[in-house]
């Protein structure tokens, strides 16, 4: 009997092991895959607009999401390994996840007092069921029951116990022609006890402009350097971003009256609607200074103090321009879309009142957002076209630096590092 059990599990660990690395029909990126889940967050450690980046063995990361469709879901999560330009690696699920291939979601509160009822989720990882062994780049897949049914994606980082250290610059473009619009991010990276014997082919690093996926430099290969010390300083473009603007902002953390930028509350149709003041295009407009949080938003009721009672809000938007947008599309944009290009977040011309408005279902809370243009028959975001583009903007960027060890087919995150421009002029 014994022996036929220990055959039984040789057998079934075999499969495991040569089973396809990556067998799920799923984006390797962030992206929500049900209709009504809402609201999604994931960082390390206990700042809500947190970095989803930590370092192996220390840190917990934190996922939250709301269900508007209140529906009972048996939700499941697990963990994808990814190369440095975020594709899954050749290993398998057992080669660097710990414990059980997967763990439920238990923890789940319903809303409190608000007019949109919701279920808040919430998880944390990693914890005695599931972790991981290897530092890089990772997909958190969220389903429920079974991974045919996908319901989110993030993409999260670990980096290395003992990171390599990050120095960098950003200062305004080396190219004349773009020298009061675009900025420069130059970085060395000090490997410290890495032995690195090929940087050219082992050392690859990202730089992400304030939490945008669709827009960072991926592949980085060092430009000069010496032993232990690695420069990635470009004459050529490779490490230029547009500077844009700095992000617009309202607040509607509180529904009992007009707050930041918000010029109307009102119920109707058994939902509550925020109105948003009306916005102009300033594509040659001078550089405006004014805090913000970088694109991202924060959720809060002022009104309630309550867990869960931040509420869903019709928040609508409107645009003027001197210019139409004949060739292309204008979208809200920021972590409020998800960083994405939403239908629902696509402009329309009101041809009544001359300009362009849309609405989104937005959670309680401080808002960052801005507006980009999509020209026909391309998929490249262009978030200068409506906002301009400005030197002095103070764009937050990430630096991430990836190490393939000898022998190995997967991608280690030996650094990673955050900057602006601002950090230049102190």
């Amino acid at each position: 009997m014994r022996k036929n059990l220990f055959v039984l599990s040789l057998v079934a660990l075999f499969a495991l092991m040569t089973t396809s690395a990556q067998p799920y029909d799923i984006q390797f990126d962030n992206k929500v895959y049900v209709d009504g889940i809402a609201s999604v967050q994931l960082f390390a450690g206990e700042d809500q607009l947190g970095e989803p980046v930590g370092a192996l063995g220390e840190a917990t990361f934190h996922l939250f999401f709301d269900d508007l469709n209140l529906e009972v879901r048996h939700l499941k999560y697990t963990f994808i390994h990814c190369t440095h330009d975020w594709q899954p690696t050749q290993a398998n699920q057992i080669e660097y996840i710990e414990g059980f291939m997967e763990d439920d979601i238990t923890v789940y509160d319903h809303s409190f007092n608000t007019i949109e009822p919701y279920l808040h989720y919430q998880a944390a990882f990693p914890n005695e069921n599931i972790s991981f062994n290897k530092s890089g780049n990772y997909i958190l897949f969220v389903y429920d029951d079974s991974p045919d049914n996908p319901i989110l994606t993030r993409r999260f980082m670990v980096t290395e116990p003992a990171p390599a250290k990050i120095v960098c610059d950003v200062h305004s473009s080396a190219d004349v022609n773009n020298r009061y619009t675009h900025q420069d991010v130059d970085f060395t990276v000090f490997t410290g006890g890495y032995r690195i014997r090929n940087p050219q082919l082992t050392v690859h690093a990202t730089i992400q402009q304030n939490n945008r996926w669709d827009n960072a430099k991926y592949g980085l290969l060092y430009h000069s350097g010496s032993a232990g010390e690695l420069h990635f300083t470009y004459m050529d473009g490779t490490n230029t971003f547009p500077g844009g603007a700095e992000f617009r902002t309202f607040d509607i953390s509180t529904l009992r009256s007009n707050a930041d930028r918000v010029v109307g509350i009102s119920f109707e149709n058994r939902h509550t609607h925020a109105y948003v003041l009306q916005d102009d295009a300033r594509p040659y407009s001078a550089y405006e200074s004014r805090g913000n949080i970088n694109g991202r938003c924060y959720y809060r009721n002022r009104d309630l103090r309550n867990d869960y009672s931040e509420d869903y809000v019709f928040t609508h938007f409107t645009l003027k321009s001197s210019f139409p947008f004949n060739e292309g599309s204008v979208y809200v944009f920021g972590e409020l879309t998800d960083w994405q290009l939403l239908d629902e977040a696509k402009l329309h011309y009101n041809k009544e009142f001359d300009f362009w408005e849309t609405g989104l279902f937005l959670k309680q809370g401080v808002y960052n957002y801005q507006y980009v243009y999509l020209p026909y028959g391309s998929n490249v975001i262009d978030a200068t076209y409506i906002e301009g583009s400005h030197y002095e903007t103070n764009n937050i960027y990430n630096i991430y630096v990836y190490f393939q060890e000898e022998g190995t087919t997967y991608d280690l995150l030996i650094g990673h590092h955050s900057c602006s421009i601002v950090d230049r002029e102190r």
